[in-house]
């Protein structure tokens, strides 16, 4: 059976919402690599929660910048975030590989400032999106 949109995507807003938490305490903690990818799938899921939440049957990709283009046709406010938010496409595939960065590896290329700022890109993306849901 078919959940409601709106209880979809509210499943999808939790979801990111407890990897928030988990994403916050890595970058407080030294974990900067995994801070950063788990910021890049927090604002993935949050934006497919709004997604779902408007009413799309599948959501398909992990591009913040392209999930925010596509949530920009149900609201024009999702245009003046994309630019800010799709820095965290960055941390999709390079965050988790070795093969993703020129010389090293993840665990040793992200620092602190990094993973804070993606959290902070990353709660900005689902405070946008819990005001916007909820509002419904």
């Amino acid at each position: 059976m078919r959940r409601e949109p709106l209880d979809e995507g509210l499943r999808w807003l939790q979801q990111a919402e407890e990897d928030l938490r988990w994403a916050r305490h890595l970058a407080s903690e030294g974990g900067y690599h995994i801070a950063c990818f788990l910021a890049q799938q927090v604002g993935e899921k949050a934006l497919k929660g709004f997604l779902y939440a408007r009413g799309e049957a599948i959501v398909l990709g992990h591009s913040v910048g392209a999930l925010c283009e596509k949530a920009a046709r149900h609201l024009a406010e999702f245009h003046a975030k994309r630019d800010a938010w799709a820095p965290l496409d960055g941390f999709y595939v390079a965050t988790r590989y070795p093969n993703g960065l020129p010389d090293g590896i993840p665990a040793k290329t992200y620092n602190s400032k990094t993973a804070l700022d993606a959290v902070e890109l990353a709660e900005d993306i689902v405070g946008t999106v819990r005001r916007l849901i909820r509002a419904e």
